[in-house]
């Protein structure tokens, strides 16, 4: 039976996905929470593409054939222990042979199979239209580097709002030092899958939150579609002193290591300059990390007032706080947004 990839999204708890694609297709970018459960190897991918490009379909079909037949069983064996009794989804690049095969194959194996229509190609199709095509709600909450935003919108979600953490998904803080105590950085284009996954997982109709980020996060960008509506979304601007924003960033880097610590201000040190890139490395070495920060802060300050004005001109109001209390923080915005609303 085939689904609709929008079907499979209003169901997609009932069942487990299979994505039947190579390791290397796989990592690459695949459909968040798909296990990987490839028909061939990448290279024996490679090998059957060759006798289709030289030789044509049927050759290609019978070498697929010969490389599963000593297999099968494994195969469908791994399967039936994946679903645990659950329904199945399959899916390869675009709902073509494999997924056609391992369809039939886990069928006749008594598991209860269907397969994503389109494939993973429909997914990424269906993705982009929705991010094209829906007017979301976003407000950007903004505030120079250390402000935490991050927790406040921890707290906000816990308030009931809708949050988007692209920081979280990206595996990066944003900033030349924002891989630090971070898990690796999926690739582009899974990121972009999980944010597909994410605003899947959003009512459109009620206010949406996200953090002031550029538009590349580490090594990941967002979209031009989503970057667009993050750009006109309103903006609430944090303004915190920057004694406070420093103590936040001692307090997050303080335990990493020095070697990882030292590197980013090599890679800024053309726009702090030489004098205060070695200021920053010496105070490190001597384990004054809140001076460190202080001169790094310098250049970002100068960083996110051009990015400020550049992506989101005058901000819908500018907020600010001394209290360091992002609980408190998060009501206040909340109140002040809803006034401002009002008006």
């Amino acid at each position: 039976m085939d689904i609709e990839v929008s079907q499979w999204l209003k169901q997609r708890t009932n069942s487990v996905l299979l994505d039947v694609r190579t390791p290397a297709e796989f990592a690459q970018g695949h459909i968040p929470h798909a296990v990987n459960l490839p028909l061939f190897s990448d290279a024996e991918r490679v090998v059957i593409g060759t006798f289709y490009v030289q030789e044509g379909r049927q050759r290609a079909v019978d070498e697929g054939i010969r490389l599963l037949g000593p297999r099968l069983w494994e195969y469908v064996s791994e399967a039936r222990t994946i679903a645990s009794g659950r329904p199945l989804s399959v899916y390869c690049w675009r709902g073509g042979m494999r997924s056609e095969f391992v369809a039939w194959l886990l069928g006749m194996g008594g598991m209860k199979v269907s397969r994503l229509k389109g494939g993973y190609k429909a997914f990424r199709r269906y993705g982009e239209a929705l991010i094209a095509n829906t007017p979301w709600p976003f407000v950007v909450l903004g505030g120079a580097t250390g402000s935490g935003k991050t927790p406040i919108l921890r707290e906000l979600q816990h308030l009931g709002e809708q949050v988007l953490d692209l920081e979280a998904l990206a595996h990066h803080k944003g900033s030349v030092f924002g891989a630090i105590g971070q898990p690796p950085q999926p690739t582009t284009e899974q990121f972009i899958n999980l944010l597909y996954r994410e605003l899947t997982m959003l009512d459109p109709t009620r206010r949406i939150w996200l953090e002031s980020e550029s538009k590349l996060i580490g090594r990941v960008f967002i979209p031009d579609t989503l970057w667009g509506a993050v750009c006109r979304a309103p903006m609430v601007l944090l303004d915190i002193p920057l004694e406070v924003r420093a103590e936040h960033i001692v307090a997050e880097y303080g335990t990493a290591p020095i070697a990882e610590l030292m590197p980013p201000f090599e890679r800024i040190a053309k726009r702090l300059g030489g004098e205060q890139k070695q200021r920053a490395q010496e105070a490190l070495l001597s384990g004054d990390l809140r001076t460190a920060v202080v001169i790094a802060l310098g250049y970002y300050d100068k960083a996110y007032s051009r990015s400020l004005a550049k992506d989101w001109g005058t901000p819908m109001l500018t907020l600010s706080v001394h209290e360091d209390c992002p609980s408190q923080t998060a009501r206040l915005l909340l109140e002040e947004v809803q006034k401002h609303l009002n008006q």
